[in-house]
């Protein structure tokens, strides 16, 4: 056990890093249970290390507890592909949901879009560990090699790797926070209001919807593609699922300006748009509405 002010120092050296490693684990499990109990392993790990009577001071902690954090995300993620498998409907991340004008912290755990979220779940868990490490963190290779236990060539060929399937499916753009503000709320004017002609033109002719329910009323089994298809269901689903006390509130959701429904004061659905890169049209769409997801949401 840890004693007086080595307990009080392991404690400070570990809030200190909190921050960084919730956004790592974060954008490597897109869960927040996940993540939480990810960081709870982390620091019973630290704290027993710490707590050793022949432990030697750990030069960099930075390093040490990242290293432990992505390490015991990589080993849960078997235990979470397992829980996919059995997940009714498209899977999405749980949004991180704050003010607009929130500080630097929230900007940094948002670090990550909804959109490529959804990409990195395509990418193997070592490529998706080097492509936040490196890509998002801006950890060198040579610093990412032996937190996952590999060699510096073999982390340069999952980075390349990572990288070319990242930009593949999702180039390299960052919208306009007012245009994607303003765009949000003629998208939802026209959904709310059953406008299909509104929808139709604010849609790229390969726009996606995903909207995860969790299994719940109004669950899609699979992504719906295409500017009329996704239009009419859209409507549809505003018409069908809609709440008497509905009402919308404009938040930042992992980064992006976004919208949060409201069914009186418990939280309805999550709304993220994707704008394509040549304007702002919308070609994807991610609804969130599982309650599990949404949990953590407060009507402010």
């Amino acid at each position: 056990m840890l004693e007086g002010t080595a307990e009080d120092a392991a404690t400070r050296v570990f809030a200190d890093h909190r921050e960084l490693l919730f956004s790592v684990v974060y954008n490597l499990l897109g869960s927040v249970a996940d993540t939480e109990d990810v960081l709870q392993d982390t620091w019973l790990s630290w704290a027993s290390r710490n707590g050793a009577e022949d432990a030697e001071e750990i030069q960099n902690p930075r390093a040490y507890l990242v290293r432990i954090a992505v390490n015991t995300a990589l080993a849960r993620q078997s235990l979470i592909n397992r829980r996919r498998e059995t997940y009714v409907g498209p899977w999405l991340p749980e949004p991180l949901v704050s003010h607009a004008d929130a500080g630097d912290a929230a900007e940094r755990t948002e670090a990550v879009s909804m959109a490529l979220l959804v990409v990195l779940e395509t990418l193997t868990p070592l490529e998706r560990a080097v492509f936040v490490l490196h890509e998002v963190f801006g950890y060198p290779h040579t610093e990412i090699a032996p937190i996952l236990d590999r060699s510096p060539s073999a982390v340069r060929q999952l980075a390349h790797r990572a990288r070319e399937h990242v930009h593949a499916r999702r180039p390299r753009f960052q919208a306009d926070p007012k245009v994607q503000r303003q765009v949000t709320e003629r998208f939802l004017q026209a959904a709310l209001g059953g406008d299909l002609e509104s929808l139709l033109e604010m849609l790229a002719p390969d726009v996606t919807l995903w909207r995860d329910a969790g299994g719940r009323a109004g669950t899609m089994l699979r992504p719906v593609h295409g500017r009329d298809k996704v239009a009419r269901v859209i409507v549809g689903t505003a018409t069908r699922h809609r709440p008497e006390n509905l009402h919308v509130r404009y938040r930042t959701v992992n980064g992006d300006p976004s919208a949060v429904l409201f069914d009186a004061d418990a939280p309805f659905g999550v709304m993220v748009l994707d704008l394509a890169p040549e304007g702002d049209r919308i070609q994807g769409v991610y609804a969130v509405a599982n309650p599990d997801k949404l949990s953590r949401i407060e009507d402010e």
